[in-house]
């Protein structure tokens, strides 16, 4: 399908009393906006037409639902309060905004070179992100949040995924909860395989939806975790980083890998 198709498929689909839609050409973007609330989300086109192409979506009512759910949160937006277990961290890289386009200041914390910790509130199908403001008025720190949304975290399921290629074992966590990337931060499973490892570990966050860890005990081990790490973050919703980390020392360093060879 052509682009110039897949935006007005979208586009028409989106058609609502309230809402506007402007496309960015040179971005190849779609904004929707709430003007009631003078809100909106920002759809990438190209990748999503990528995602489209590798039937990786089952129809535009998914992207059109994508809307839907955002706005309607962006109007409903919760408090801390009575919403303790639905506070988890969030992993993005270091060029996500750190304020919303109100210009008010979002809650985070630095995490490595490549990425920073977000905090928001689940509201099932999306989530908000937490503003400074939203703490006045609580008895909530930045400290406490921090300390309930690692606990919350800790308390996800782990599922993994193995496979083998080279010698290299690589396990891929993909729950489907929205914070896969999030488990990075749990450091007991960090720990666990670490143990587990009989090579180097290291660990990719490519996109928001995936936490892959391997196993590295060759060069050609190296050689695929840079394909892998570059595969799934173009094809992410929420793109973090291409760069793989080594885990030393209970610390993540990015590191560059030049693969020489793609994966089979």
């Amino acid at each position: 399908m052509e682009m110039r198709q897949f935006r007005k498929e979208i586009e028409q689909r989106l058609e609502r009393d309230g809402w506007s839609i402007v496309y960015d050409h040179k971005e190849a973007t779609l904004r929707i906006e709430d003007r009631e609330i003078s809100k909106g989300i920002t759809l990438a086109l190209k990748p999503l037409l990528a995602k489209w192409e590798r039937k990786e979506f089952g129809s535009i009512d998914e992207v059109v639902r994508y809307v839907e759910v955002g706005l309607e949160a962006m109007k409903n937006t919760p408090t801390l309060v009575g919403n303790e277990k639905k506070v988890f961290p969030v992993i993005r890289s270091t060029s996500f905004p750190t304020e919303t386009n109100e210009g008010e200041a979002l809650l985070f914390d630095e995490h490595t070179a490549e990425t920073r910790i977000y905090y928001v509130i689940d509201q099932g199908e999306s989530y908000t992100l937490i503003k400074e403001s939203m703490l006045e008025g609580t008895s909530y720190t930045k400290e406490k949040l921090r300390e309930v949304s690692m606990f919350n975290v800790r308390s996800l399921p782990q599922p993994l995924k193995e496979d083998e290629v080279a010698g290299n074992r690589f396990y891929f966590l993909r729950a489907k909860d929205g914070f896969d990337a999030s488990r990075v931060l749990d450091q007991s499973l960090l720990e666990k395989m670490a143990k587990r490892a009989s090579g180097q570990l290291t660990v990719a966050i490519p996109h928001q939806d995936v936490l892959i860890f391997a196993d590295i005990v060759n060069e050609r081990g190296y050689d695929v975790l840079a394909q892998i790490a570059l595969q799934f973050f173009g094809e992410g919703r929420v793109p973090v980083t291409a760069l793989p980390f080594i885990y030393e020392n209970g610390e993540l360093e990015p590191t560059f890998i030049l693969a020489q060879r793609k994966p089979k």
